[in-house]
């Protein structure tokens, strides 16, 4: 089915699952925070469903063009939400919270886009026209949160699962994986590059994907048609 649209036309339907996707994922994590005693998310204006509040020129932008056009799939990330963990009321437990609320946004919003695919499989029968986008819009939506959901539970830091794995190891431990943080992106940059990341993601993605499928009585083909 992606075959059918233009470029401009997929630059349309993904943009709206992949915005909605990373500034959710960044506003769950300030609204964990403000919650929790933190609130310096509120106070910088990060709390809002506006995206351009949330804008990373390299991450919203760039990324996500480069990899349409050379791949027809789309993937970003936004500037992260700032948050004081010494305000939290329980700092080393808080973080863990703070860290799952963006991974537990993607999660809702891939049972949304999951919907979403469905409610345009049962229009096919009548409405081609517009059941197509919503299936495409559907599919990316569930692809695009899985994804970042998936990605972001890595126990590397800075990611979130790194976060998670920092609250619950014991002092002694935690700050040795803390060190690790400055080089986290370029290891999670080698770990994409030799394919390892993929290797530990794609059964996980698979499972997700059959989840949907089976709660919202799909085919599992219906998210590969991109």
């Amino acid at each position: 089915m992606g075959d059918e649209f233009s470029l401009i036309q997929k630059i349309i339907i993904w943009t709206l699952p992949v915005l909605f996707a990373i500034t959710l994922h960044e506003v769950a994590h300030g609204w964990a925070a403000l919650k929790l005693g933190d609130k310096t998310a509120q106070m910088m204006g990060r709390l809002t469903l506006n995206p351009i509040k949330h804008i990373d020129p390299l991450g919203t932008i760039l990324v996500p063009a480069l990899l349409l056009m050379f791949t027809g799939f789309m993937f970003g990330w936004a500037k992260p939400v700032p948050v004081t963990f010494q305000n939290l009321r329980n700092p080393k437990k808080d973080m863990a919270w703070v860290a799952l609320a963006g991974p537990g946004a993607n999660l809702v919003m891939g049972f949304f886009w999951a919907m979403v695919a469905k409610i345009g499989l049962l229009l096919a029968v009548n409405d081609v026209l517009i059941s197509g986008p919503m299936i495409y819009m559907g599919v990316a939506g569930v692809l695009v949160n899985g994804m970042l959901m998936l990605l972001n539970l890595l126990p590397l830091p800075p990611l979130d699962g790194g976060r998670v794995l920092v609250s619950v190891l014991p002092p002694h431990l935690a700050w040795r994986v803390e060190k690790v943080e400055p080089y986290g992106f370029f290891i999670l940059l080698a770990l994409l590059y030799f394919g390892i990341v993929m290797m530990i993601l794609w059964p996980l993605m698979q499972a997700y994907m059959g989840l949907l499928a089976f709660i919202f009585d799909m085919p599992m083909q219906v998210f590969f048609i991109l």
